[in-house]
């Protein structure tokens, strides 16, 4: 699950450190439940079985790439074992489960969001925002249709079974080459659609305020 620095290079603060390490075991755990999640429910109990329908953040914890993304802001976690061949429905419960993965950073997300929408964050908005943000570059990044991301098990999946072989097999031969082009290229890019998203997530505490206020006549 590779994901930007988000280190800002100023001098080290504990606080900030802390938040950054909360944000990213709360990130991987459900990204990574969520993937285990859809897989049961498709008929594979693959998951269950390695022990990953867990909510247990050491459940999901990879030494190498989860120890990296904490140093270094890239890495990735242990990836969820599954087997596709016990799917209810092979290629539509492959885009379900790539996909829950993103959108359970993005749920999450919006969960953590209630609290300022409501008002009642105080001292803790600033890191639920930057734990919201880091939700939504997990989901984003991921959605990124280039291997070994969730977005190109989805394209794969959507595409007729020849082509998806073809493509499949460009991925093995090239995927790490793709991904790396994209870090370099598409990065501002995938920052842009956060902060848009950001923007709108933390939108609707003002909006909410404003139609209760048209509402109540205040």
């Amino acid at each position: 699950m590779p994901l930007f620095d988000m280190h800002s290079g100023e001098a080290f603060d504990p606080g900030a450190f802390l938040t950054w390490v909360v944000a990213l075991a709360l990130g991987i755990t459900v990204h990574e439940f969520g993937h285990a999640w859809r897989a049961e429910k498709a008929g594979d109990p693959t998951p269950r079985a390695a022990g990953r329908m867990s909510i247990n953040p050491l459940d999901h914890y990879d030494p190498l790439g989860s120890t990296l993304i904490l140093l270094v802001g890239f890495g990735w976690a242990k990836p969820v074992p599954t087997n596709p061949a016990m799917f209810r429905h092979p290629r539509r419960d492959e885009i379900m489960v790539s996909l829950w993965g993103p959108l359970a950073n993005i749920i999450t997300a919006l969960i953590l969001a209630v609290p300022l929408w409501l008002g009642v964050a105080g001292a803790y908005s600033v890191p639920i925002v930057y734990v919201i943000r880091l939700q939504l570059v997990l989901a984003v990044f991921n959605l990124i249709p280039v291997y070994p991301l969730d977005g190109s098990h989805i394209l794969s999946a959507l595409l007729p079974v020849d082509k998806a072989r073809r493509l499949d097999a460009v991925y093995r031969q090239y995927g790490m080459f793709l991904l790396l082009g994209v870090l370099l290229v598409a990065g501002p890019v995938i920052w842009t659609v956060v902060r848009l998203l950001l923007m709108a997530i933390l939108s609707v505490g003002p909006a909410l305020e404003a139609l209760v206020g048209l509402l109540t006549g205040g």
